[in-house]
């Protein structure tokens, strides 16, 4: 249960009681990330399901990845455009690790993070209602999931940070509960289909992490956001023709 509620804590900004710092709990949450990924996204799927009732789609797609941003405490994208800011920087290895961990925003960040954002509103606006409801607690749950696998099969490249806590308590079994939490979310609310989300979204994990260890020697807790994120949008975007496109032919 502790390592449920580290979980929570470090993935979202819900409200939650005091928690004195437990370095084992903390670092095993890991085997919790599809589960608090779920949580997320109920609360979303709510969210859209009440905005639906007073809102255009427009409207409801807005408040949709605002409250994506809200609920999580903008923790991934703040990540995501840290990473890209080192990434995408063209410079050694050390020197990229250097301008990650800068706070300030460049210019690569903020081009990435509005070409994010954009596709996430653009894809909310044109999935239906109903699908989406259904994919909003999985897609989270996966991302998360995401994040558990290039945690446990990634070295961290940094010698300090709180990514190296869930690197270092992060192992079979840790892997394999998360697993069967995002198998089980799938399964329940996209039946069989949903299962290709899922092993392609472990793919193009593996495919990221193995890129950017082979460029920082390792992968930060920036770079396990800039997973979840682009995790997120890619789920997105291959659930479409299957549970879209689908539904329309019909």
């Amino acid at each position: 249960m502790k390592s449920f509620l580290y979980a929570l804590y470090q993935l979202t900004r819900f409200p939650l009681p005091p928690l004195s710092f437990d370095e084992r709990a903390c670092g095993r949450s890991t085997m919790y990330f599809p589960a608090a990924g779920l949580f997320l996204g109920v609360v979303l799927a709510f969210l859209v399901w009440v905005v639906n009732f007073i809102f255009p789609v427009q409207v409801q797609s807005a408040i949709l990845v605002v409250g994506m941003v809200v609920l999580t405490g903008g923790i991934h994208l703040d990540g995501f455009m840290d990473s890209i800011d080192g990434l995408l920087s063209g410079r050694p290895g050390e020197r990229k690790l250097e301008i990650m961990r800068d706070s300030r925003v460049g210019a690569f960040g903020v081009i990435g993070v509005v070409c994010l954002l954009l596709l996430k509103y653009n894809l909310f606006l044109v999935i239906p209602v109903k699908t989406l409801l259904k994919l909003l607690p999985v897609v989270p749950a996966l991302s998360r999931w995401c994040m558990t696998l290039a945690i446990t099969f990634f070295p961290y490249a940094r010698q300090e940070g709180l990514g190296k806590v869930f690197v270092y308590y992060t192992g079979t079994k840790e892997l394999f509960w998360s697993t069967a939490v995002a198998a089980v979310v799938t399964g329940a609310f996209l039946g069989l289909q949903g299962i290709w989300l899922m092993v392609s979204g472990g793919f193009l994990t593996y495919l990221l992490g193995r890129k950017i260890t082979s460029e920082l020697g390792g992968l930060t807790g920036d770079i396990y956001g800039l997973i979840n994120e682009l995790l997120e949008v890619f789920l997105f975007v291959a659930a479409y023709p299957l549970f879209v496109t689908a539904i329309a032919s019909k």
